[in-house]
Formats: structure tokens, sequence, C-alpha cells
């Protein structure tokens, strides 16, 4: 009888075995007690373990906060960027208005006569009288940084548009800005995964060695290796979890430091911004733990 016949006549006799969910329950809870076990059995070293990841985590976290706060200042000046066009004088600024807000990511256009700039400029200029030079300007506003070159080229091809300004250098470095943000936060991420598989890795490599014979007996006895694996990755996991925990403490601080600075420059807190961060780093923290733990079994243990 072929592997694959057998595999199939075993699938069939499975489904008929009625399910007993008090042995699941029971098979559960000795789990469990094995990670309690294996955690006890470390000792003085989870103390350690759970330390150095709450640091790793701590630097995570304070990074991906301050990066969405970052994100969040560079969203305010964006808003204030806004395209000066100043219109020929032959030009009719009502049809231009209408012209230019058909463009796409244009949210706002507003109309500044010359009358009302020449007057502007007379109060707070001494001004000899002449006739007025400025021709009437339209302000449009872009919806986010990124789309006010696409909107520029766009404006400066009306007919009717005789010239096309903005703070173009500004521009630049709030997009500069964001990019540094976002490469700074993957390259913690990627360190952050490297140094928790890492020392994961190393712990439950020194799990594996005390438990060697134990191990060794269960797989002679025909233990599943689920049952053998479930307790090594539930206690990558732990660590994971706890070192979150601790590192809760200190990223409040951050969120207060952080909360401090938008108050003084009067920039809108971005909403959930704590809520997300938290679930993120404790999300991160159970993967890169548990993770950790299975690619260790994989290379330590033939199971």
């Amino acid at each position: 009888m072929s592997n694959d016949t057998k595999a199939q006549i075993k699938k069939k006799v499975k489904k008929h075995i009625p399910k007993d969910w008090l042995c699941e329950l029971r098979i559960l809870y000795r789990l469990v007690k094995e990670t309690v076990n294996d955690i006890q059995k470390t000792g003085i070293v989870n103390l350690v373990i759970i330390t150095t990841m709450a640091a790793i985590l701590t630097i995570f976290g304070a990074f991906f906060r301050s990066a969405i706060s970052m994100s969040s200042f560079a969203h305010e000046l964006g808003n204030v960027l806004e395209l000066s066009v100043y219109l020929k004088d032959n030009a009719d600024p009502n049809t231009v208005k209408n012209q230019v807000k058909e463009f796409e990511h244009v949210e706002n256009v507003t109309i500044v006569p010359k009358l009302a700039s020449w007057s502007d400029l007379k109060r707070e200029m001494d001004l000899p009288d002449i006739e007025n030079p400025l021709p009437d300007t339209l302000h449009v506003k872009i919806d986010k940084p990124e789309n006010i070159e696409a909107v520029f080229k766009d404006v400066k091809l009306l007919q009717s548009v005789e010239d096309v300004s903005y703070a173009q250098e500004l521009a630049k470095k709030i997009e500069a800005l964001n990019h540094i943000v976002n490469m700074i936060t993957v390259f913690v991420v990627i360190i952050m995964a490297i140094l928790t598989i890492t020392i994961i890795n190393n712990t439950i490599q020194l799990v594996i060695q005390s438990r060697k014979d134990e191990i060794e007996i269960m797989r002679l006895m025909g233990v599943s290796n689920w049952y053998i694996r479930f307790p090594l990755i539930m206690q990558g996991a732990f660590y994971g979890f706890c070192g979150a925990i601790i590192a809760l403490i200190p990223l409040e601080f951050v969120q207060n430091g952080l909360n401090h600075m938008h108050q003084f420059f009067m920039v809108p807190m971005p909403m959930y911004a704590q809520t997300f961060v938290v679930a993120v780093m404790f999300l991160m923290a159970i993967s890169f733990g548990a993770g950790g733990s299975f690619l260790c079994i994989k290379k330590h243990l033939q199971v």
C-alpha cells in the first residue's frame, strides 16, 4: 500500500472519530503547563531576555510613534502650501478659477483681485501714486504636498495664466522629511526583527539542549510534532508579550513629550496614534518571539 493511500485512509478514519472536547482541553492544559515549566527551568535568563526585548521594543515604539507625529507635522506644513497663480490682464478670474478647480488634487481656489492686493501693499509700504501694476491672483490649495508639482504643471499650461509660483524648496524638504522618517522606521523594524529572532533563537536552543533526552523519548513514543513544538513557540511568544508590557512604561513618556510638542506648535495630535503603535508593538513582539522559536525548532529539531 502506497503512502498516499495510507494518508487518505487515515484522513477518512479521523473524520469518523468523535471529538472528545474534554480530551482536547486536557491536551491544551498539558501544553500550557509544559510552557510554564520550560520558562521556570530557564531561570534568571528569563529576566535578561525580557529586559532586552523590552529595550528593543521601546526603541521601536519610540521611533514609530515619533514617525507618526513627524508625518503629522509634515502634513500640516503641506496644508499651508499654496500655488500662487498670476493671471494675464485680459483674463477673467472666475473663468480661470473654474478651470483650475477641475484639475485633480485641487481642494480649493481663492481669487485675490488686483485692487485688493494693491491696497494691502500700499498700506504696508509708502508707494508713489502710480497705476496698479499687480495682476489678479488665484491661491490654489492642494490636497497633499506630493501632488503640488503635478498641479503646478497643469495650471502653467493655461493660456490665461502669466506665471505660477510656490514655496518649492519647502515642498521638497517636506517630501524629503517624510521619506527619511519612513526609511528610519523600516530600518528600526528590520533591526528589531533580527535582534529579537537572534535572542529567542539562542534561548530556545538552550531549552532544547536541556530537554534533549525528554524530547527524544517523546518522539520515540510517537508524540505529535506539534505537541513538542507548541510549548517552545509559546515560550517565545511569552517573552515578546512580557517585553511589550514593560515597553509601555517608557513609551508613555514618549507620548507625553510628543503631546507637549503638538500643543506648543498647535498641530493636532494624530487620532488613535498611541493605540495603533501599542497594537503594532504587541503584534510584532509576539510574532517575532513565536517566529524566532519556530525557526530555532526547525533548525535544531527534526520535527
